[in-house]
């Protein structure tokens, strides 16, 4: 009788869902496919969708799919199933870690999933010789090189030796009547229990002698058949312990011949060690000067080796690395060699001028500035001047009227020209102004205390600098201020001021009626912008007319704090507005950014000084950046919004 619980296995072929149309790597391949189907095989077997349901349970706590029925070689996961009218049907990822498997179903050489699953129940018919699976246990899932099945069907003979095997098995869960079907003797199967044997008494006693006489010659037969079988054994048993004796002699003499080897090759090296011991201290000693030697040499070249790693490489230094060292020399008040952290990056990299053209002090400088202009969101719409002085002189062409029309009459006479106008470039003054911020660090802060607070005090300096620059830009209200520069709000003065609602609400004809405002300047919309404070940004929100980024797609520009659009024009939010939600308090600006220029004597410089009283140092950053109006009448250019 064959064992209820063996394993079947069941094969089917696969597809591959996610190889690329090229040869190039990928590190994972989809296969997938049935891995059972309701199809009656050429044997009768049979298992229907309905068994999966309750027999992948098990295996869903984790689907890894093997190669070659192998528990010890996984080569990926089950990642998808499910199971319809036509059997089940899974989907499997296949990692390129498995190596040559996954090389195997990438070329389409393997192409079978074979699944080994357990019967827990069955019933087979032996009239019909159908064998229905009624539940079962999925164990595992592989991928195999020749399919048990080609037909992709369920074949329970290809899980047993032979075809007896396979009956055995089906008659288990054959009912009990069915399974007693073919297994009774011809005599039993025609005879009629009720009949009556009729038999002469000495017919009867000599068919009793015969059937004893003939059991006991069987007896004697296999008793002798017994001890022949029992003889032979003891025979080989005796052969295979004399050659063992025989083999166990001769490793033991093998043994104390090596033994006696390997003494005399010992013996042999001690005396040539022996003979040279005095030639090699000789030697030891010759090395050891030529070291001392050459150490200060060493020491010298280790400290002040150059890098020659490619970029990228793990040699390489790294931004953030120089910005530490750095900003810890500055607030430390040292040189960048003479902290611990510096005097590390130079050991490892070399020193600290890589080249002519610039330091890491420089490098440092830039970057700082470079992020102190990307938190700007007033500053970047205007054009950029570079100044050599912090005060400069700017000729500008004002409006100088029209041109002549000249009549045909007139060719060739005094007025052929047109009229006369005297040619005068205006100046404007562009002022660059330092803006400054410090932080203080005490004598007792050490390196390592200094290294930890050091990105705080970075993004702290970088944050006020960039809030100062926009607020002045946007707001300043010069010599009434604190600040040196007329912002926009002051130079849009209340020449085309537009109020907003009763409501206090800002909608987003409030601010179109801005750009009608603006005259000349704001006849194209590409070449205006609006900017307006937090709480106007949420009243935008409410207003359906208004167009969000999501919105904007593709026409979407670049700005800095850009929220979205009307009408063509970017819609910029600043929170350097006052906040105030009184009346009269300016929410608002449509700018023409043309009319504009901004600035830049210098860029970002961080200096330190030490305050001996206070046993402190303080580290100062600053700029120097100015804002003019090319028109300098009021209102060209900018209008405001406020609230009513």
């Amino acid at each position: 009788m064959v064992d209820k619980n063996k394993v079947i296995t069941l094969t089917s072929t696969f597809t591959k869902s996610n190889l690329p149309t090229k040869d190039i790597s990928i590190d994972s391949i989809m296969i997938e496919g049935y891995a059972s189907t309701i199809d009656t095989d050429r044997q009768g077997d049979i298992v229907p969708s309905t068994v999966w349901k309750s027999g992948v349970q098990n295996y869903l706590k984790n689907p890894v799919i093997l190669a070659y029925h192998d528990h010890s070689e996984p080569i990926g996961r089950m990642v998808d199933h499910r199971i319809d009218g036509k059997g089940l049907w899974i989907k499997a990822r296949i990692s390129a870690a498995a190596g040559e498997v996954f090389n195997l179903i990438k070329d389409g050489v393997l192409t079978a999933f074979s699944i080994g699953f357990r019967i827990a129940d069955a019933e087979y018919n032996a009239a019909t010789e159908l064998f229905v699976v009624k539940e079962l246990e999925l164990h595992e899932i592989s991928v195999v090189s020749v399919p048990a099945n080609q037909n992709t069907l369920f074949s329970l003979s290809k899980s047993f030796k032979t075809d007896e095997e396979v009956m055995s098995f089906k008659l288990q869960f054959a009912p009990k009547l069915e399974s007693a079907k073919g297994l009774e003797s011809t005599t039993e199967a025609n005879s009629d229990t009720t009949k009556e044997w009729k038999m002469d008494p000495k017919d009867l006693e000599k068919l009793l002698a015969d059937t004893a006489r003939q059991a006991a010659a069987e007896t004697a037969k296999a008793l002798a058949e017994q001890q022949a079988q029992a003889a032979i054994e003891k025979a080989a048993q005796d052969r295979a312990q004399a050659e063992l004796d025989a083999k166990i002699k001769a490793a033991v003499a093998q043994v104390q011949t090596v033994d006696t080897g390997a003494e005399r090759l010992l013996a042999e090296v001690e005396k040539r060690v022996a003979e040279q011991d005095q030639s090699h201290k000789s030697a030891i000693a010759g090395l050891e000067a030529a070291l001392k030697e050459k150490a200060a040499e060493l020491e010298a070249v280790q400290k002040s080796r150059m890098q020659f790693a490619a970029d990228g490489s793990s040699n390489t230094i790294t931004y953030a690395e120089k910005e530490k060292a750095v900003l810890l020399a500055k607030m430390a008040n040292k040189g960048l060699e003479d902290t611990k952290f510096g005097r590390g990056m130079v050991e490892k990299y070399g020193a600290h001028q890589p080249s002519g053209s610039g330091t890491w002090e420089l490098e440092v400088s830039l970057n700082m500035e470079a992020e102190v202009r990307r938190r700007l969101v007033v500053a970047p719409l205007f054009r950029q001047i570079a100044m050599q002085t912090n005060v400069m002189k700017i000729p500008v062409n004002p409006e100088a009227g029209t041109a002549q029309w000249i009549d045909n009459a007139n060719f060739g006479t005094s007025t052929s020209g047109g009229n006369t106008v005297v040619h005068a470039l205006k100046e404007i003054t562009l002022s660059a102004y330092k803006v400054a911020t410090n932080e203080y660090t005490a004598y007792e802060e050490e390196e390592d205390s200094l290294l930890a607070i050091m990105p705080v005090i970075r993004d702290g300096m970088i944050r006020r600098i960039a809030r100062a620059v926009d607020k002045a830009f946007l707001r300043g209200a010069a010599a009434t201020s604190g600040d040196p520069i007329s912002g926009l709000v002051t130079l849009a003065g209340t020449s085309g001021q537009t109020t907003a609602g009763t409501s206090g609400v800002v909608t987003v004809a409030n601010l179109r009626k801005l750009r009608q405002g603006l005259g000349v300047w704001g006849l194209d919309p590409a070449d205006v912008v609006y900017i307006v404070d937090t709480a106007t940004y949420y009243n935008l929100l409410e207003d359906s007319v208004f167009q969000t980024m999501n919105q904007v797609g593709p026409q979407a520009t670049l700005l800095t704090g850009q929220i979205g659009q009307i009408g063509n024009s970017p819609v910029l939010v600043s929170g350097e507005f006052t906040g105030a939600t009184t009346s009269g308090t300016i929410v608002g600006v449509c700018v023409a950014p043309g009319n504009f220029v901004v600035g830049n004597q210098r860029g970002l410089r961080i200096d330190t000084q030490e305050l001996v009283e206070t046993q402190r140092r303080v580290m100062v950053a600053s700029l120097r950046t100015g804002f003019v109006q090319v028109t300098s009448n009021y209102g060209a250019g900018v209008t405001s919004l406020r609230l009513a």
